[in-house]
This record gives structure tokens, C-alpha cells and sequence, in this order.
């Protein structure tokens, strides 16, 4: 089965026929420097269908961001781009400037980090919209400025109508999110990709930031690609996972799977640096070591140098992405069929603590049966000489 297997259709409660939108093969960028070739995006793979959410996850510089910019063509014109990247069967690598124009922002469209550097401080927000809508579609200013007010309404912006002629200083950042996301479906696209579209914001915010993405899949069917960090948004919103390191992917799977029954010690690894509730007042467990260079790739398996179940032939040969022992779950890992057979994979990366000193209360809130040596009267009691001024 190829990697481009990997990808089924989306599940069946989002309701859409999972058309094919974006197929993505063996897609590589590579940028030349002084020092040497930078290598980005390595033998990347998947599909995106209609009404489906895509999760991109991994550390920073794992490929996350490069990869989706070569779908949108906004990519320097130093980078060699290899592979294949189709939208709707059209082939999108090699197109020109002019030739992406019209299915950039209109075909696929896309959510950036930072919406006050992406958006003109100048210009009120509905003019910003109008122009978006009116640079594909041949409508008069005041239909632009409707549609500009009508997707404003989508997103969730209180008093659209008086909204649209503010400036985007007069925006909190959850609204200004808001509106980069009115900006990306102002045209009605089949494909969104959001680069961390929750970043900064508090996490009430972040839960309305999604619910809105969600209400927009399904209200257009629009195939959803969200690149994050946060593991959290990903195990409630998406359908698939695909898991990024050193340029490549390492796993891709369901959002069940990957959480579940993780193939690659490098998933394993990151899912066991996310905050549990149950471990309050202790250490974070992370991945020894730091990622590696993408100019000085090792040999064979990239993540071989932190791997604690790295063997010999995990350090001399990059291993293929393939099937596991669930079907459509793939890994790139020599020792996959090893890992499955772990109980408890997080304890790969269990290490000493050293000079940890837990919180009795934090540890009373995971667990209230555990006795607290004092007690609150003697807490305040204590705090309350410790303040008292020294003669």
C-alpha cells in the first residue's frame, strides 16, 4: 500500500462525501544557503478530503509551516520544490505568480499566525474583506462591502455592519483571529489552512476560535488543514494526524490511534510532554536532546539520536513510512512492531527527578485522600511570622 493510502475518507458523522480536494506526494523543499542546503520539507504525503479536519502536528522546525506554504505558493523563490501538489487534479507546482492568483485565496485559502501583522492597520477591516472578495469575484463595491459584513456575522463579530468600519487596532486578538478567519472564507474555499490559529489567545477564546472553524466545515464543507502545537485542539476537533519530525512525517493515523496506540517512540515522546492533572506538582517528561539540524541531517532514522529504543539499524538506514499492525495507521520506525508490543510506552522517557519539590496542595487537588502535613490554619500561621519585620 503506498502512503497515499494513508489517508481515508473523513468520519462519517461530518456528513460530506469526502471528495478529494488537495493530494499531496513526495512533496520536498530545500533552501540554499552559504553554509549549505537546507532541508525543509523531506518526502511529505496526504490528502485532504471535502468536510474533513487535517491535524499537523510536531516540534518547531519540523516542517509544519514550510510544507503548507508550498500549497499556497508563498514560498521565496529560492526554495527547490519537488513532488507533486494537486488541488481539484490541477498540478500546483510550477505554476506562475499569475497562474496561482486565482486559487490563492480563493481555492485554498489560508489562516496566519499573526492577525495585526497580517492585517493593514490603515484600512478599516470591512474594506480589507471587500477587496479580498472583490480580487475574485467581478461584483460592485457595495456587494463586496455586504459580503464583508455578511462573513463578519459568520464568525461570530458582534454588530457586523458597525464592526466592518472599524480598524483592526480597535479589535481585541480573539475578534482580530476572527476576522482572519472571515478573510480566509470570504470567498467561499474549498480548502483552509490555519497555522496555529490559536496562538496567544486565552483558552476561552481558543474554544470559540475552533467551534467557529468547525461551524464553517460544516455549513461549507471545506477541507481543513490546522498546523499546532497544541495537542489539546488537535484530539478534539480533527479526523486524522499527521505527526512531523526533522522535515518529514514520522506517524499519521486517526485522531484515536495516534492518541491511543502510538506506533513511533517520537509520538510517544510528545504525548507524554503534554500537562496531566494527574501528575500536579512534579516535572514535565520531555524528549531528551533537541531536534536535529535540517542542514546536517544524521544518518538514518533523524529521530535515532533521542530514541531510547534506537538499535543499529535505526542509526545507519531512514526507515519507510509504512503500515503497522492497524490498518490505514502508518510510522516511520524500524522498531514500530517492538513499541506495540510496550504496555506502558511513556515510561521510555521516564527519568530521576532531581530536586523537585511537590506542592501539597496541588497534590491534594489530584488526589484528595492524600494527608497534607499542614494545615491550612498553621500555613497562614507560618506565613504570618515569616512576614513579620525583624528587629
Amino acid at each position: 500500500m503506498s502512503e497515499l493510502d494513508v489517508m481515508g475518507a473523513p468520519r462519517s458523522d461530518s456528513g460530506h462525501p469526502g471528495e478529494k480536494l488537495l493530494q499531496v506526494r513526495d512533496l520536498s523543499v530545500d533552501f540554499p544557503t552559504d553554509d549549505g542546503t537546507v532541508h525543509a520539507v523531506r518526502d511529505v504525503s496526504f490528502t485532504l478530503g471535502a468536510g474533513e479536519v487535517l491535524g499537523v502536528v510536531g516540534e518547531s522546525g519540523s516542517g509544519k509551516s514550510v510544507s503548507s506554504m508550498a500549497v499556497m505558493g508563498l514560498l521565496p523563490k529560492t526554495a527547490r520544490i519537488g513532488g507533486s501538489i494537486e488541488f481539484r487534479g490541477r498540478e500546483l507546482v510550477g505554476l506562475s505568480y499569475k497562474e496561482m492568483q486565482p486559487i490563492r485565496g480563493n481555492g485554498i485559502s489560508m489562516i496566519f499566525q499573526d492577525p495585526m501583522t497580517s492585517l493593514n492597520p490603515v484600512y478599516t477591516v470591512g474594506w480589507q474583506l471587500a477587496e479580498a472578495h472583490r480580487a475574485h469575484h467581478d461584483v460592485s463595491k457595495k456587494a463586496a462591502w455586504a459580503k464583508a459584513v455578511e462573513v463578519l456575522e459568520l464568525v461570530g463579530i458582534p454588530q457586523p455592519d458597525r464592526r466592518a468600519s472599524q480598524y483592526p487596532h480597535e479589535f481585541s486578538g480573539g475578534m482580530r483571529q476572527r476576522v482572519m478567519i472571515a478573510m480566509a472564507i470570504v470567498n467561499d474555499p474549498d480548502v483552509i489552512i490555519a497555522d496555529e490559529p490559536t496562538t496567544a489567545l486565552d483558552v476561552t477564546v481558543q474554544a470559540q476560535i475552533l467551534d467557529t472553524l468547525l461551524r464553517i466545515r460544516d455549513e461549507t464543507s471545506a477541507g481543513i488543514m490546522i498546523i499546532t502545537h497544541d495537542l489539546g485542539v488537535v484530539a478534539g476537533m480533527v479526523d486524522r494526524v499527521q505527526v512531523m519530525y526533522g522535515g518529514t512525517v514520522v506517524e499519521q493515523g486517526t485522531v484515536d490511534e495516534i492518541f491511543e496506540a502510538q506506533r513511533m517512540p517520537y509520538t510517544v515522546g510528545l504525548l507524554g510532554s503534554i500537562p496531566n492533572p494527574n501528575m500536579l506538582g512534579k516535572r514535565l517528561t520531555p524528549i531528551q536532546g533537541a531536534p536535529p539540524s535540517l542542514m546536517n541531517l544524521p544518518r538514518g532514522c533523524t529521530f535515532s539520536p533521542r530514541c531510547p529504543l534506537a538499535i543499529d539499524a535505526c542509526r545507519e538506514t531512514e526507515p519507510q513510512l509504512l503500515e503497522t499492525d492497524r490498518s490505514g495507521h502508518f510510522a516511520r520506525c524500524h522498531r514500530s512492531a517492538h513499541l506495540a508490543t510496550i504496555e506502558n510506552p511513556q515510561r521510555l522517557f521516564a527519568h530521576d527527578e532531581i530536586g523537585v519539590v511537590e506542592n501539597p496542595a496541588s497534590l491534594t487537588a489530584a488526589n484528595p485522600d492524600i494527608p497534607v502535613a499542614e494545615s491550612v490554619e498553621a500555613v497562614e500561621a507560618r506565613l504570618r511570622e515569616e512576614e513579620r519585620p525583624t528587629s
